[in-house]
């Protein structure tokens, strides 16, 4: 079977030892990703600004494993407060309106006090 590692931005990659999506076989796995954007600035404010963020990095590196947002199956966003999954599920739904993947919306802490959500999919090589 293949396995592809695809790298990112994060500086956590490195440190953590993970990558920000593994291709195995047809399935490519994206590890949860976080509103950290590129040039390492401060995440956007809000739930829905940091989402599409989040959105944009995970297309990224499904672009870069061969897919697009189309082939995504599911997805598992992961929210620090019940209030911002209506900005979060607004973010999710123009992504994935026709795609409509398996989705699961948790309401957890995360690592940085400043990051309001943080998104996983799986998606299927086409």
């Amino acid at each position: 079977m293949e396995r592809r590692l695809i790298t990112g931005h994060s500086p956590y990659e490195a440190v953590a030892g993970f990558s920000r999506a593994v291709v195995a076989g047809d399935r490519i796995h994206v590890a949860g990703t976080a509103p950290i954007p590129p040039d390492g600035s401060p995440p956007p404010e809000g739930a829905y600004e940091q989402a599409a963020l989040c959105l944009a990095l995970v297309g990224e590196a499904l672009e870069r494993a061969g897919a697009s947002l189309e082939q995504v199956v599911r997805t598992r966003m992961y929210v620090t407060a019940p209030e911002h999954w209506p900005e979060v599920a607004r973010a999710h739904g123009e992504a994935f309106r026709d795609v409509r993947p398996a989705a699961t919306c948790v309401v957890s802490g995360l690592l940085d006090p400043a990051w309001k959500v943080e998104l996983e999919v799986e998606a299927v090589l086409p």
